[in-house]
C-alpha cells in the first residue's frame, strides 16, 4: 500500500513540472507533447483492456461463475466510465482540463487590469477544477500499483505524461496575472496532490470496506475510468498540440505496442 501510495503522489506532482516549465518559459514543442499525449493514451487503453479488466473478470470467477463475473466487471466498467461523464459535466467547459491543454496561449490572453483579473479567476479556478478532475485518476493508480507495481508504474507514467500539460494550463495564467513564480508553482503542485487522496480512499476502500470477493468490481471501475480519459482527454488534447492526426495515431499505437510488449515479458 505504500509503494502504491507512492506513485499516486508522483503521478499527481507531474503537475509541478508543468508549472516549472511555464515559469522558467522552456514550453515543449507543441508536436512532441501532441505524441507524447497519445502515446499515454494507448498506454492507458492497453493497460485497461488488456490487463485491469481481465483481472477484474478473473477476480470475481473466483466466487461465482464466468459468465455473471464478466457481467459483474462489464458493469463495473461502464459504471467508471459513467463516473469520470459525470464529473466533466458539472465542468463548465472554459475551465475543464480536457479543454485546456494544447490552448495555453488564450489563457494568457487579454489587457490591462481587466485581463490581470480575469487571468487569475481563470488560473485559480482551473486549479481547482484540476483538483477534483486528478481525484480519480489517484484512486486509478493506488489499486493498479496495488494489484501489480509494474502494471501502476505503467499507468502511472501515462498519467503523469498527461498532467504535465494541465500543470501549464495551471500556471500559465496564474504567472501572466501575478508574475509570482512562486505562486504559480505552488498553486500547480497543490492542483495535483488531490490525486494522493484518491489514492488514500482507495486504500480506505481495500483495507477497510470492500470485501475481497468484490475486488474485480473495483477493477472494473478503474479500467472504465481510465478508457475514458484516454479517449475523451488525452487523444482530443493531442490533437489540439498537433494538427496532423497521423502522428498522433502512430504515437497512440506505439503505447499500444509498448505495454503489449511489456505484458508479454513479463508472462514469459
Amino acid at each position: 500500500m505504500l509503494l502504491a501510495f507512492v506513485v499516486s503522489l508522483l503521478a499527481g506532482l507531474a503537475t509541478a513540472v508543468g508549472g516549472a516549465i511555464v515559469i522558467w518559459q522552456r514550453t515543449p514543442r507543441r508536436p512532441m507533447m501532441a505524441v507524447a499525449l497519445a502515446f499515454a493514451a494507448g498506454a492507458m487503453l492497453m493497460v485497461s483492456m488488456g490487463e485491469i479488466l481481465p483481472k477484474g473478470v478473473a477476480a470475481l470467477s473466483e466466487t461465482m461463475e464466468r459468465g455473471p463475473a464478466m457481467g459483474a466487471t462489464y458493469l463495473a466498467f461502464f459504471a467508471g466510465i459513467a463516473l469520470v461523464l459525470v464529473i466533466d459535466r458539472f465542468i463548465p467547459e472554459p475551465l475543464n482540463p480536457n479543454e485546456t491543454e494544447g490552448r495555453e496561449s488564450e489563457l494568457t490572453s487579454g489587457q490591462g487590469q481587466r485581463r490581470t483579473n480575469t487571468l487569475l479567476r481563470s488560473g485559480l479556478l482551473v486549479a481547482v477544477v484540476l483538483a477534483l478532475h486528478n481525484f480519480p485518476e489517484g484512486m486509478a493508480t493506488f489499486v493498479a500499483t496495488y494489484s501489480d507495481p509494474a502494471l501502476g508504474l505503467t499507468l502511472a507514467t501515462a498519467i503523469a505524461i498527461h498532467n504535465v500539460p494541465e500543470g501549464i494550463a495551471v500556471a500559465a495564467p496564474v504567472y501572466a496575472a501575478t508574475g509570482s513564480r512562486s505562486k504559480a508553482f505552488w498553486w500547480t503542485t497543490a492542483s495535483g496532490l488531490t490525486e494522493p487522496l484518491g489514492g488514500l480512499l482507495a486504500a480506505a476502500l481495500i483495507a477497510w470496506v470492500l470485501p475481497a470477493s468484490l475486488f474485480g468490481v473495483l477493477y472494473g471501475l478503474v479500467a472504465g475510468m481510465m478508457v475514458f480519459l484516454a479517449l475523451d482527454e488525452l487523444l482530443p488534447a493531442a490533437w489540439r498540440y498537433q494538427t496532423d492526426k497521423h502522428q498522433t495515431i502512430y504515437g497512440m499505437i506505439a503505447g499500444l505496442a509498448v505495454v503489449a510488449s511489456s505484458l508479454v515479458l513479463v508472462a514469459l
